[in-house]
């Protein structure tokens, strides 16, 4: 039974490891947590944050070719409800090399700055708290 102390990987695949892994890290912040070379074809990286109760894998399988994201809206929604620290998230993505792009949907231009990382998903900075 899924509860509160339940773990999560979000793991997808990427024809642009080391750029993805340069996004998320560099960019957001993430830690390398571990990472694996040729496990029976596959390359994969780990990223994390000390503490966090989920990480992010993404995989490359040798040989093979994935598609991009398949649409704009395909998103990860992180909530920075301190505006200071939102803006110092958006400074350190800017320093990393990455810009704001206009959101597909445009709710989150309202309190957040959508993030495009190497393969077309997408990544929202939202300045607010998260509710339901």
């Amino acid at each position: 039974m899924l509860n509160l102390t339940t773990k999560i990987r979000i793991a997808r695949p990427t024809n642009r490891l080391e750029e993805v892994v340069r996004f998320y890290r560099d960019g957001l912040g993430f830690s390398v947590i571990a990472s694996f070379e040729n496990h029976d074809g596959f390359d994969g990286v780990m990223l994390g944050l000390e503490g966090a109760i989920y990480h992010l894998e993404f995989t490359h399988h040798r040989g093979h070719v994935v598609p991009d994201a398949p649409t704009q809206d395909n998103l990860l929604v992180f909530y920075l409800p301190d505006e200071q620290i939102w803006l110092e998230a958006i400074g350190q993505m800017q320093k990393a090399g990455f810009e704001p792009v206009k959101s597909y949907n445009p709710y989150w231009d309202v309190k957040g700055k959508t993030f495009q990382d190497p393969d077309g998903y997408r990544v929202v900075l939202q300045n607010a708290e998260w509710s339901i």
